[in-house]
């Protein structure tokens, strides 16, 4: 089964993201964390890459590892930042070659500064949907790119937003995973312009429990600085407290994970930051385990709910 099926055949489920480790110890770590959550059945896990191409090497290694020594389907990150396309289609054709059948097409921010203005590799490509189409033509099985609830902060309104991803969806890609919000009603918009758009192609939330202070700076950079006021308001009281800290950072992860279940969601995206405690906390307290024996009926994986032939608004 592909893993567009698996998206829209999933009933309450999950999956989860990963970064490549830069020492040995992190890694040992990392590769404890996929084992143990290999074990709850993630649709897919997410494999991220060093801005500017940095972490790339490390990206096809643990996306490989992970497709041919366990159960869980990789799908690796893929930017064009500071890479010429000759580059990228390497990049694909080693992870194909690994056993790597699913990308995540990334336009990717500036390396060292992700505020800085945007210059494309000379040799290299512009935008997300150039990705996608080479990936699908290099022979990617699946493609997914990224969704922005509060739009791309490049974005000049949400109406050019939602054609910028309209335009990836009809370029090729078959999901997306929305950057992490907190406030649960700017993914549901999100939703609501896709299906007033007459698109159906599933969109998954992100969900990252804020169990620490540094955590807490994560979120600046997954959020591009959009924290809202009473995320501070709960966490802030608790501030010298580690134990109390995390666990409101938990209480807070859930009710927006319950929300979104209440809503329709069937799949939540979670930021392992490479330990399992945290997504293992979240998938017990949401009920987000795959059954152990189960029967997915064979959804459609062609045009049906996609929206690749709509027109754009």
């Amino acid at each position: 089964m592909s893993l567009l099926q698996d998206l829209r055949t999933a009933r309450r489920r999950f999956s989860v993201e990963f970064s490549p480790a830069h020492d040995e110890t992190t890694a040992q770590r990392q590769w404890r964390a996929v084992r143990r959550l290999e074990q709850l059945g993630p649709v897919f896990a997410s494999v991220t890459y060093g801005a500017g191409g940095g972490s790339r090497e490390g990206t096809v290694e643990l996306a490989t590892r992970i497709a041919r020594q366990t159960t869980v389907r990789p799908v690796a990150h893929l930017t064009a930042v500071g890479q010429p396309a000759a580059q990228l289609a390497g990049v694909v054709d080693d992870l194909l070659a690994g056993g790597v059948r699913d990308v995540l097409a990334l336009r990717g921010d500036p390396h060292g500064d992700p505020h800085a203005p945007w210059e494309p590799h000379p040799q290299g490509f512009e935008h997300a949907d150039q990705l996608v189409r080479l990936a699908l033509d290099r022979g990617a099985e699946g493609v997914g790119v990224a969704a922005f609830p509060l739009g791309h902060p490049e974005s000049p309104d949400l109406d050019t937003d939602l054609r910028h991803l309209l335009g990836k969806f009809r370029a090729g890609a078959g999901f997306a995973i929305a950057q992490l919000t907190f406030d649960v009603e700017d993914f549901l918009r999100l939703r609501d312009r896709l299906a007033a758009a007459g698109c159906g192609v599933p969109v998954v939330p992100g969900l990252l429990p804020v169990t620490s202070p540094r955590v807490l700076e994560v979120t600046r950079r997954l959020t591009s600085g959009h924290e809202p006021s009473w995320l501070h308001r709960r966490l802030d009281p608790f501030l010298d407290d580690r134990g109390a800290f995390r666990e409101e950072g938990v209480r807070v992860a859930v009710e927006d994970g319950r929300r979104l279940l209440a809503e329709g969601v069937e799949v939540l995206h979670l930021y392992s930051l490479n330990a399992a405690s945290n997504v293992e906390t979240l998938v017990a307290e949401l009920g987000l385990a795959a059954p152990r024996e189960r029967d997915v009926p064979d959804g459609p994986d062609g045009p049906d709910g996609s929206c690749r032939s709509r027109v754009v608004p």
